[in-house]
Formats: C-alpha cells, structure tokens, sequence
C-alpha cells in the first residue's frame, strides 16, 4: 500500500473520502489502479461501485452515506428519516428515499433500498443537508418526516406514524405551524389535525 505509485491516488481518496468509482476515475485514478489497491489491501470496496481507504475510519452511518452516493437525488425519507432524527424505536430494514417523479428507480444491490416517487412539491419541500462521514445526505426535515409517514401510514403502519408524532410533540423544538405546512403540501392536514390538538 506504501508502494510509491499509489501515493498520488492515496492523496485523492484521503481528500475524497468515499468515491464512487467513476468519480475516481474522473479525478485521476485510473480503473486498474483501483483494482490493484483493492487488491493490496490499500482500500476497501464498501459497496458496489463504492471504495475508500483501508486506513480510513469506517463510516458511522454506513447505509445512508452509501445510498446518499448511490442514488444522487434521493433523499432520506419515512423510517430512515424517523431514526435519523431520533423519533421512532423501529429500526429501518431498508434504506427509504424518495426519489422524483421521472427518475429512474434505483438498481442497488447493498444497502437495500426501498424507493417511493413523489410529486416535484411533495419531493423537494422540507429537504435538508447533513454532513455524515464527510459525505453529504439529504435528509426530510422533522416536520415533513412525521407529514410523510401520515402520507404513507398504510405502508409503515399507523401506530408508527402516530409514536412518531408523539416523539415529535414531546420535544422541544416542535414547529406545530411548520408540521401542518408539510401536511397540507402532502394532503393530509385533514388526517393528523386531530392528533395535533389531542396532544397540545
């Protein structure tokens, strides 16, 4: 790993992190040498397409970091955002993104990953940037995760949107305004108003 015609492409993933394969390429390590350090024992394949250095950290967040660079316009969505934001006890057996309508349904092998197209306003409203391991992930605010779950309570379950709200009316930083806004934008303002009021 030492060997001195790998040092420059060190360089290059240390400064990148993690790197898709074809990002490698286009900053300057060519495919054989990707192979060969994987080879060496240099860097570590981390999923399909997904490389980093042996010597580096493993990631923190290993699922969301890698679907954030698999599916570029996903964004963490229903039960990966609940986790992420602390406001469910379920553990997410997929990855959930939402992708846009129009995009192509991810073809992933690892991490597994449960996709669910949305409208362009139902898709970009309540989208923020973490930086996790360095690499950025788009994450659904608090309050358009709980507006989403009620969206889709008939896939996740109702008693896990309803404990997700819960979570989030319990908490201090709650945005009561900010939460019916994202259910209006999903359509199911309706639906969670009387929860909201039985839990003022």
């Amino acid at each position: 790993m030492e060997t001195k015609q790998f040092q420059p492409y060190v360089k290059i993933f240390k400064k990148h992190g993690v790197l898709r394969r074809r990002e490698a390429i286009k900053l300057g390590v060519p495919e054989y040498v990707i192979y060969e350090m994987v080879k060496s024992g240099g860097l570590i394949k981390e999923a399909r397409g997904l490389y980093r250095l042996a010597e580096s950290e493993p990631l923190s967040n290993p699922d969301l970091a890698q679907a954030s660079l698999l599916v570029p316009k996903g964004v963490v969505f229903l039960i990966s955002a609940l986790y992420f934001h602390r406001l469910t006890t379920q553990i997410p057996q997929w990855v959930y993104l939402a992708i846009p309508r129009g995009a192509k349904p991810p073809k992933v092998e690892y991490p597994p990953i449960k996709a669910f197209v949305r409208s362009a306003k139902q898709y970009s409203a309540g989208v923020e940037e973490h930086i996790l391991d360095g690499i950025k992930v788009r994450v659904y605010s608090r309050e358009k995760t709980v507006a989403d779950c009620f969206k889709y309570h008939k896939q996740i379950g109702k008693d896990v949107a309803l404990e997700a709200l819960k979570d989030y009316m319990a908490g201090a930083s709650r945005d009561v305004s900010g939460l019916m806004e994202c259910a209006r934008i999903n359509r199911v303002e309706k639906f969670i108003l009387p929860y909201v009021e039985t839990l003022l």
